[in-house]
């Protein structure tokens, strides 16, 4: 049975995987605008402007399905720690400073928010923060436009689980510089949509498409078994260590 974080993946994974077959029929000529009516329908090929727009849309859905991929994965630690009721002083270096760093930083608002939430610290404290982090205002906070391989890296070093994948197959990550180069300049309107569309091809975009989505399968492979070995735990960061 699949986790609710892979689950969430795949359903992502498709919608974006769908769009670049329709990217890939466009390109053939297989798909045809219809206008008009029942009675008087007309057909007519699918204007190359209009199909630069959808080409750089693509880049759109593939940083969605990173930073939204990620986002969820880091819940997900934290769900963890919250239901098995960790206690602070049984997590791992990392998880204690991320731990401190949010409640430093105020995403628990009030002083209040945090003792009413805090009847035995050394686990509760876990609970709030989560509670905090999950909240629509902060999980920009988490992720906000700047996720690459870099950043997933940094995060698996952060939180302590294996950024490692397949080269061959995924490449390590390195096209998700490009997505992210070209979501960014599309959100931010440095470029319009023609220009960041007009050098792409199908084929290409769909290379990208599978190298990027066999990529993030991996990365969540390594979450769950960060999470299935209770590798957020200190004890077990020793006995690695000791090993």
């Amino acid at each position: 049975m699949k986790s609710t974080l892979f689950q969430n993946f795949d359903e992502r994974a498709q919608e974006v995987s769908r769009y670049f077959l329709l990217l890939k029929n466009l390109e053939k000529g297989s798909i045809q605008l219809r206008m008009g009516n029942a009675s008087n329908p007309k057909t007519k090929p699918i204007n190359n402007d209009l199909e630069k727009t959808l080409k750089a849309t693509g880049y759109l859905l593939l940083y969605n399905l990173v930073e939204a991929t990620m986002r969820n994965a880091i819940e997900t630690i934290f769900d963890e720690l919250k239901t098995k009721r960790v206690s602070f002083d049984e997590v791992r270096e990392e998880i204690k400073k991320i731990v401190i760093n949010h409640v430093r930083d105020r995403d628990i608002q009030t002083e209040n928010d945090l003792l009413l939430g805090l009847r035995n610290i050394s686990i509760d404290i876990i609970s709030v923060t989560f509670d905090a982090l999950v909240k629509k205002e902060n999980k920009k906070r988490l992720f906000s436009g700047n996720v690459d391989a870099k950043a997933i890296r940094n995060t698996a070093k952060i939180y302590g689980f294996s950024s490692t994948t397949n080269n061959d197959k995924t490449r390590d990550g390195s096209d998700l510089l490009t997505i992210k180069t070209n979501r960014n300049d599309l959100a931010h309107g440095f470029k319009s949509f023609e220009e960041v569309g007009r050098n792409a091809t199908a084929d290409e975009l769909l290379k990208i498409q599978k190298r990027v989505i066999c990529y993030l399968r991996e990365i969540l492979k390594n979450i769950e078994i960060y999470i299935s070995s209770q590798e957020y735990l200190q004890i077990n960061v020793e006995n690695s260590e000791n090993n």
